[in-house]
């Protein structure tokens, strides 16, 4: 029998909100988006497969799963997440790969959902802004400011330190050194990028000791193993903060990428309108509404399977 396929976080979380909508409300038509998605893809069934196995164990620990509504969307988020967990803790036993550090994003200390963003002040005064699905662990001490970012993407305000501690954002891929500014961090699976808005940063990957400063204006990608070169920093790269997605020329195939982040579930891209051109601002917090727009301005259709399943295809 051929091996069975690592899952990626994706790929689980679209199964947990599966069980919980399917416990929440059966309908027939809810029942029948459920199989589409179960046989649009291997790693669907796979997924689906392994929550069964335990399904005994989520009624035990989380009798609340088995409740027959839930009052809010919040409230769903949060039996997903149960799920989730006591699959991760399954671990081995129940043969899933949880990449890209699941177990550390649902323990961390400020972490948002998919399509959620969330302000804070820091206990210096420093602002931190997390954008989608973004997890990070703060940790101040005599020494340092240090945030650890274990993905998602971030927006930081430095304040000025009466104990004069340095401020690093710390990645898989390396570290950032703040030098009195304002920068944005995203961290994706194997590389960071960085883009200075104010004053300067010094970056360093994870396996060398020289540190490269980048300067306002511009932006750096780096991995673990080097950094590449300092580049023009995009058009406003916070516009996140603002719940503004900006594209100058970007091909669809991108900005549905993009989209991708801010929107449960699955949200893919035909091949054969993925090489069509794109400018425009958006607003992120409708991304059904984009899609709609989309077939204003494009020859594209938006093709749904259910509120967790959506394909941008050629009309």
């Amino acid at each position: 029998m051929a091996e069975a396929q690592p899952l990626d976080r994706r790929v689980l979380e679209a199964a947990a909100r599966w069980y919980v909508e399917l416990r929440c409300d059966a309908d027939e038509t809810t029942r029948a988006a459920h199989q589409r998605w179960l046989h649009s893809h291997p790693l669907h069934l796979q997924a689906w497969e392994r929550l069964a196995r335990l399904q005994g164990t989520f009624e035990q620990v989380a009798p609340g799963i088995a409740r027959p509504t839930l009052s809010s969307a919040r409230a769903k988020r949060r039996e997903v997440l149960k799920v989730m967990s006591i699959v991760l803790a399954a671990g081995g036993a129940g043969g899933l790969a949880w990449n890209e550090g699941g177990v550390a994003r649902l323990m961390a200390d400020q972490r948002t959902g998919v399509g959620e963003r969330r302000s804070l002040r820091l206990q210096d005064g420093s602002r931190l802004q997390l954008n989608t699905a973004t997890a990070v662990d703060i940790r101040y001490s005599a020494q340092w400011r240090a945030l650890h970012l274990l993905g998602g993407e971030i927006a930081v305000e430095t304040a000025r330190d009466e104990q004069a501690r340095a401020f690093i954002v710390h990645t898989d891929q390396g570290s950032i050194r703040a030098l009195g500014t304002r920068f944005t961090v995203r961290s994706d699976a194997d590389s960071t990028r960085v883009c200075v808005l104010e004053h300067a940063v010094e970056v360093r990957s994870a396996h060398a000791l020289a540190a490269t400063r980048v300067e306002a204006g511009q932006q750096l990608s780096f991995r673990a193993d080097g950094v590449g070169l300092v580049q023009p920093a995009t058009a406003l790269p916070d516009a996140w903060t603002r719940d503004m997605l900006l594209v100058d020329d970007w091909r669809l195939g991108d900005v549905v990428s993009e989209l991708q982040r801010y929107r449960p579930g699955h949200l893919g891209c035909d091949e054969a309108v993925s090489e069509l051109r794109l400018s425009g601002a958006f607003h992120l917090g409708n991304i059904d509404t984009v899609l709609d727009n989309l077939t204003t301005t494009l020859p594209v259709r938006v093709r749904r399977f259910s509120r967790y399943w959506a394909r941008v295809e050629a009309v």
